[in-house]
C-alpha cells in the first residue's frame, strides 16, 4: 500500500519534468528574440543618454560664452557712459547720465551673480541691455546736438565780435573816412548816388513823420551816368543807422566786404547797370522797437561809400 503513491508521485514528476522540458525547447526562440529586442532597446537606450549628456554639456558651454558675452556688453556700455561725462557740461544731462550709469553697474552686479543656466534672467538682464542702449543713443544725440548748438553759438559770437569792433573802428574814424571816401568819389569809374531820399509810410504807403504810424522805410536814389564805369551787374547794400549807433538788419549774416573788413547791411539789391542813370528804390520793413531820432542812410556799391542821407522821426 505504502509502495504505490511513491511510485504513482515520481509518474507524475516524471511526466511534468517531461512537459516543461518539452515546453522550454519549444518557447527558446521566442526567449532569444526578446533578449535581442532588449538588448537592441537598450543600446538604443544607452545611445540617446551619451547624445543628450553631449548636447547638454555643449548647451552649458554655450550657456557660458553668452554670458561672458552678456559681460563684455555691460562692461562696454558702461564705459561709454563714463566716457560721455567727462565731455557733459550742462548739469542736468550729466545727473541723468550718472543715474544711467548706476544703473548698469546694478545690473552688472546682477548678471555676475546669475548662473549661467538660469536662461529666463539672463533674457531679462539682455531685455534691459537693449533699454539701456536705446536710451545711449538718445543722450548722444541730444550731446551731439547741445555740442552743434555751442560750437554755432561760440561762431556767432566771434562774429559779432568782430562785427562790433570793426564798427567802433569805423566810428572813431568817421573824420579820415569821409576825406578818404571823397577821394574815392572823383575816381572816374566810381559809381555815384544822386538824389537820395528816406521816408516812413504806412500801409497804404502814405509818408509818416512819426514811427508809431510807420509801416516801412523808404530809401530811393539814382545812380548817377557814368559811361567810364564797365557795365554789367552791380550789388548795392543800403545801411540804415538808428540815433542809438546801431545798424538795422535781419540776419547776423548780413554783412559785405569794406574797408578790409566786413560790414552789416540792411538792405541789397543787384541792379544791371549800363552806364546810364539809373532810379532805385529799397523798402526796409519795420519790425522792431525804433526809437526816435536822427536815421542815416549810407549806400554802398563796388566796395565805395556812394552816398549817405539823414532823417529824422518822431515817436
Amino acid at each position: 500500500m505504502g509502495f504505490r503513491p511513491k511510485t504513482a508521485t515520481f509518474a507524475v514528476y516524471r511526466k511534468l519534468s517531461t512537459r516543461m522540458k518539452v515546453n522550454f525547447k519549444e518557447r527558446t526562440p521566442q526567449l532569444i528574440a526578446i533578449i535581442g529586442v532588449l538588448a537592441v532597446v537598450l543600446a538604443i537606450v544607452i545611445g540617446f543618454l551619451l547624445t543628450k549628456n553631449a548636447e547638454m554639456d555643449e548647451m552649458q558651454q554655450q550657456f557660458t560664452v553668452d554670458k561672458q558675452e552678456l559681460e563684455d556688453e555691460y562692461e562696454a556700455i558702461s564705459l561709454q557712459y563714463e566716457g560721455f561725462k567727462f565731455s557733459v557740461q550742462n548739469d542736468s544731462l550729466l545727473f541723468k547720465l550718472e543715474n544711467e550709469q548706476a544703473k548698469v553697474l546694478r545690473l552688472q552686479e546682477e548678471l555676475r551673480l546669475t548662473k549661467s543656466t538660469d536662461q529666463a534672467e539672463i533674457k531679462r538682464l539682455k531685455d534691459e541691455l537693449a533699454t539701456l542702449r536705446k536710451i545711449l543713443r538718445g543722450y548722444i544725440q541730444q550731446i551731439d546736438s547741445l555740442n552743434r548748438l555751442n560750437e554755432e553759438l561760440r561762431a556767432e559770437n566771434r562774429q559779432i565780435t568782430q562785427q562790433y569792433n570793426q564798427t567802433s573802428r569805423t566810428l572813431n574814424q568817421v573824420s579820415q573816412e569821409k576825406e578818404a571816401l571823397s577821394e574815392k568819389v572823383s575816381l572816374a569809374a566810381q559809381l555815384v548816388a544822386t538824389n537820395i531820399g528816406a521816408k516812413a509810410v504806412n500801409d497804404r504807403g502814405r509818408e509818416q513823420t512819426r514811427l508809431s504810424k510807420s509801416a516801412q522805410f523808404v530809401i530811393s536814389f539814382t545812380i548817377a551816368r557814368n559811361i567810364t564805369t564797365e557795365p554789367g551787374e552791380r550789388e548795392i547794400f543800403v545801411r540804415i543807422m538808428t540815433p542809438d549807433g546801431n545798424v538795422l538788419s535781419k540776419s547776423a549774416s548780413n554783412t559785405f566786404p569794406y574797408e578790409n573788413g566786413t560790414i552789416r547791411y540792411s538792405m541789397k539789391r543787384i541792379i544791371e547797370y549800363g552806364g546810364e542813370e539809373i532810379p532805385v528804390t529799397m523798402y526796409w520793413d519795420i519790425e522792431e522797437f525804433l526809437m526816435p531820432g536822427t536815421y542815416k542812410a549810407d549806400i554802398f556799391a563796388d566796395g565805395y561809400h556812394i552816398g549817405s542821407h539823414n532823417f529824422t522821426m518822431k515817436e
